[in-house]
């Protein structure tokens, strides 16, 4: 019988040795994943909803929403770069110079031919499991968000939302959403 090895996985100190400007690359579950430039409709999408978010953001100081490229910290074998995240104030301690420390409130993943795998399967089960309150995939071809809230489901979403359709955030109060503006069109 051949005797089979397997290479340890990649941990939180060794993603942090890759060099800053290198391609974006995710440990997930101790595995490095590099992720391919991303579409100009997704940096569109991520784009009009920063600014929504951000805009809200100003006049109701509820929070912190920032963008990817930026390392969340949720384990030692898994560091992402959700799209957007958002952090409540009461909460902003997990916020470091070098990154996120701890789950945030919100992740949003803006799906893709390469991520869709990784963001609604072992990306959604971490999420769940290390404390993000809720997940928005934004599924660009569909022109659908579908909203998952960790303490209700991991596997279905509570809500999914088309581009004809306005939603209001839960998580992020007072905020809603007309989704045309969020996909442009």
């Amino acid at each position: 019988m051949l005797a089979t090895t397997q290479a340890p996985p990649i941990t939180r100190h060794d993603y942090e040795q890759i060099p800053f400007g290198a391609p974006n690359y995710q440990l997930i579950e101790g595995d490095l994943i590099m992720a391919p430039s991303p579409s100009v409709f997704h940096q569109d999408i991520s784009g009009n909803l920063y600014y929504l978010i951000r805009h809200h953001l100003r006049t109701h100081p509820i929070g912190t929403v920032f963008m990817a490229p930026l390392d969340v910290f949720l384990s030692d074998i898994n560091v992402y770069q959700p799209d957007l995240l958002f952090i409540r104030k009461q909460n902003a301690s997990i916020i470091k110079e070098h990154g996120i420390e701890g789950a945030p409130d919100l992740v949003v993943e803006i799906l893709s031919k390469t991520s869709t795998k990784y963001d609604l399967g072992i990306k959604r089960s971490v999420y769940a499991r290390t404390g993000v309150e809720e997940m928005w995939a934004i599924d660009p071809t569909r022109r659908t968000l579908a909203i998952y809230r960790f303490d209700e489901s991991a596997e279905t979403p509570v809500a999914t939302h088309r581009t004809t359709q306005t939603f209001t955030s839960t998580i992020i109060p007072g905020l809603s959403i007309a989704l045309k503006d969020v996909f442009g069109h």
